[in-house]
């Protein structure tokens, strides 16, 4: 036996003895009547206790110190384990929600402790193959797990402003506990307790007062609240049960093979490999996970559904689509997943009645509900929640609606839930059996109504979506079908025009050149017309350089037989970037508006002209004129005009080609005078032409 002051575990419990009576000083010294911080004031004094006996036990091996402090061991990790499970489950404000999970987990920490003080543990260095000391093991290595889950739920699930408090606490009560599972781990393979192990535990248990002295000081009432929602009592649910199937296929194994013979080994793996495989199984279960859930919505809180989580999800659900996924497939899973339905189908009204749209494991059914049926109006009255069994098994449970006939073919059906949209109803979802025996309470039929509603009012937005983008395709039709009929109208004017005059000059072989060169003109603008109607908006040539003054010219002789008082000045070399068809166009429109203002005597001035960088068309007339009022607030609009038998398109689509290319349309005129307009575009060099060319529109 070594000398006391060679013996590594006499220093180590002797300093943390020391450690552990200095913090319970301080703990009662500074305790302002905080009822959480009796747990811990405990733990701490029965720590001194613990370290004072095993540096006795160390200077003087015996039974009687070594059974005293095994018990003191104990019960300060079942007050430290106590500590950490009322300020993770039960909260200074509204605690009662989570009481169930509170009982549960102090019933596993008082039977595992009243198991280790019954059971004991072997002395360290000391090889013991009994059942009772492998329990004993087992629960210690339960109780540092457990320790340590329970550390790292109160710091996840703290607020942010209170971990600046907490991080000492977690980590000065999870860093002994993660030790004790490398030591306990290790005790349980190898049946016995390493003395190295055991004897670092003191000096490691005192380096972590400190900590819990930061913790002290930084938590003076001990007031903090931590949130813990159902998913971390489900997931420790799952990993405590987990865990205790793994230590009783351990304990299996050990059985098998030092019973099994020659077959021991043989039968241990075989034992190991069907234990893993049915828990992987399992682990990956809808059904599993879904009576996982019931089971603690049943025994843990007063409600049955953590209404945040649950709203959350089912919003997630509903805008995750796309054309992989359509809406209508989104709201039935939504719908389904609220009660751990395994399908279902959704009927959406439609201009025969309610079809079904959407089916996810149920047949798809053909019949079509009327919208007057005895279903329909059933549910729209009363918003009510369906139970499919209970409206088989007497029709007057559920309210006198009748059973449809499609519905008999629907084995599986449950729940008939109405989509309501103020107070008119755009569909229903019929859901099958849930995956685990669920009752319909007052609780889930609200649910899945906030639910149908919400549900309802997501597909009439998507509704009302595509039928404004339908609406949007139609009026960008019409608004192109009414420039075409707009370009068609000056057509048959010029046509019309060259027929009055042809009774007057058609002996004249001069005008029949002309008569042929408009006709000529007429059938090119038109299939122009019919290949923009092809290609959309878009324009069916790209735009290159122009000679304006060439262009303006075309339009003036175009018109010159019939107007012979159109002039022109046009300067040379004036050039923009345009479509020549469309510009023509423009120029055209406002040469014709300008006649059609002077009359029969009109005078028409034509000019071309570079202006500081500017390409400018000027058209000016002396005709009735047009008020600033009219100029500013209609002339450019659509569908206004004060021609007898205009459209009111020109003006408003000359103005938005002339602002694709860059320029703009300029207007000046007074009633009784005349209106001058101009057409300014970007000019361009000469120069820069040939790289203008290559550009796209």
């Amino acid at each position: 036996m070594l000398e006391w002051h060679l013996n590594p575990a006499v220093w180590s419990y002797g300093f943390a003895a020391l450690a552990y009576a200095a913090f319970t000083v301080q703990l009662s010294v500074g305790w302002k009547g905080a009822r959480r911080a009796m747990l811990l004031l405990a733990s701490v004094t029965l720590g001194a206790f613990w370290a004072g006996t095993t540096t006795a036990f160390a200077l003087d091996p015996g039974w009687a110190t070594w059974r005293s402090a095994h018990a003191f061991d104990a019960l300060r990790t079942a007050f430290a384990l106590a500590f950490l499970a009322v300020i993770l489950l039960w909260p200074q404000h509204g605690g009662a929600a989570r009481g169930g999970a509170g009982l549960g987990v102090f019933a596993l920490i008082i039977g595992l402790t009243v198991v280790l003080l019954a059971l004991g543990l072997p002395a360290p260095g000391i090889s013991a193959q009994g059942n009772p000391a492998a329990i004993g093991f087992s629960a210690h290595l339960t109780l540092a797990l457990l320790g340590v889950v329970l550390a790292e739920q109160v710091y996840r699930h703290s607020p942010a402003a209170v971990r600046w408090n907490l991080r000492p606490l977690c980590f000065g009560l999870a860093g002994p506990f993660v030790l004790d599972v490398v030591i306990y781990s290790d005790a349980l393979l190898f049946r016995t307790l390493d003395a190295h192990f055991w004897a670092a535990r003191g000096f490691a248990y005192a380096l972590a007062i400190p900590l819990l002295g930061v913790a002290a000081r930084r938590n003076r009432d001990w007031s903090f609240e931590v949130a813990v929602s159902r998913g971390v009592i489900a997931g420790s649910s799952a990993v405590l049960v987990a865990g205790i199937y793994l230590m009783v296929v351990a304990g299996s194994g050990y059985y098998v093979r030092y019973f099994g013979g020659t077959w021991g080994k043989v039968l241990e793996t075989v034992v190991f490999f069907a234990a893993f495989l049915l828990l992987g199984f399992v682990a990956v279960s809808g059904t599993f996970r879904a009576k996982l859930r019931v089971l603690v919505a049943k025994n843990f809180f007063s409600y049955r559904y953590d209404y945040r989580e649950e709203w959350l999800k089912f919003t997630r659900v509903l805008s995750a689509t796309d054309e992989s996924r359509p809406v209508e497939d989104a709201c039935l899973h939504a719908m389904a997943d609220l009660v751990e339905s395994t399908g279902g189908g959704l009927w959406l009204k439609r201009e025969a009645g309610y079809v079904q749209v959407a089916r996810a494991n149920q047949p798809r059914v053909e019949a079509i509900e009327a919208a007057d049926g005895a279903l329909p109006s059933f549910l729209q009255r009363t918003g009510w929640v369906i139970e499919v069994p209970a409206a088989r098994r007497d029709p007057t449970s559920q309210g006198a609606f009748g059973t449809p006939a499609w519905l008999d073919q629907l084995h599986n059906a449950w729940l008939i839930v109405p989509l309501l949209m103020r107070e008119e109803l755009i569909g229903f979802v019929v859901l099958d059996t849930p995956r685990v025996t669920m009752e319909v309470n007052w609780e889930v039929r609200d649910l899945l109504k906030t639910a149908g509603r919400q549900a309802a009012s997501h597909l009439a937005m998507m509704s009302a979506t595509e039928a404004l983008l339908e609406a949007r395709k139609f009026d960008a039709f019409n608004r192109m079908s009414a420039f075409v009929v707009h370009d068609l109208k000056n057509l048959v004017a010029q046509m019309q025009l060259m027929l009055r005059n042809a009774q007057k000059h058609h002996a004249n072989p001069e005008f029949q050149r002309d008569m042929l060169e408009t006709v000529e003109h007429v059938v090119g603008r038109m299939n122009a017309l019919m290949q923009q109607l092809r290609a959309g908006e878009t324009p069916v040539e790209r735009a290159r350089p122009l000679d304006l003054g060439a262009l303006v010219m075309r339009v003036r002789d175009e018109r010159a037989a019939c107007h012979p008082g159109l002039r022109l000045e046009a300067a040379p070399d004036v050039r923009a970037l345009a479509h020549e068809d469309r510009l023509e166009r423009v120029i055209g429109h406002l040469v014709q508006n300008a006649l059609d203002a002077g009359g029969d005597d009109a005078e028409v001035a034509l000019r071309v002209f570079n202006d500081a960088g500017r390409a400018v068309i000027e058209v000016s007339d002396s005709g009735v004129g047009m008020s600033a009022e009219f100029v500013r607030e209609r002339l450019f609009k659509p569908f206004q005009t004060t021609k007898a038998n205009g459209m009111g398109i020109g003006a408003y689509e000359s103005r938005q080609y002339v602002a694709a290319l860059g320029g703009n349309i300029e207007v000046h005129s007074e009633p009784g005078i005349g209106t001058k307009v101009r057409v300014v575009l970007p000019a361009l060099e000469r120069a820069a032409q040939p790289d203008l060319q290559r550009q796209p529109a």
